[in-house]
């Protein structure tokens, strides 16, 4: 299970071992499982979009040579980007 989903939607948790949330005390605390999977399928696109975003150096090489004058670098950059937010879309 992806723990993210239980400590956005539980502020209590602080520790999670298997599908067994804790609190501070280590305390079990239970959580909505279908909540969480919900909130794991909202958000998926995310982890999605980072896997196939153009890197941050070709950002900044694209970056350099806009600043010098030369926007085709920059120009292909934002379409990478724009290609990989349409292939993933927000839920």
């Amino acid at each position: 299970m992806n723990h993210e989903g239980i400590y956005k939607l539980n502020p209590s948790v602080v520790t999670v071992r298997g599908d067994v949330a804790y609190d501070a005390n280590n305390n079990i605390v239970e959580y909505d499982k279908a909540a969480v999977d919900a909130y794991i399928a909202a958000n998926a696109y995310k982890s999605k979009r980072a896997a196939e975003y153009p890197s941050l150096a070709d950002f900044a090489d694209a970056y350099y040579w806009a600043q010098n004058g030369d926007d085709t670098k920059m120009t292909a950059y934002i379409e990478k980007c724009e290609a990989v937010k349409t292939k993933y879309p927000k839920s």
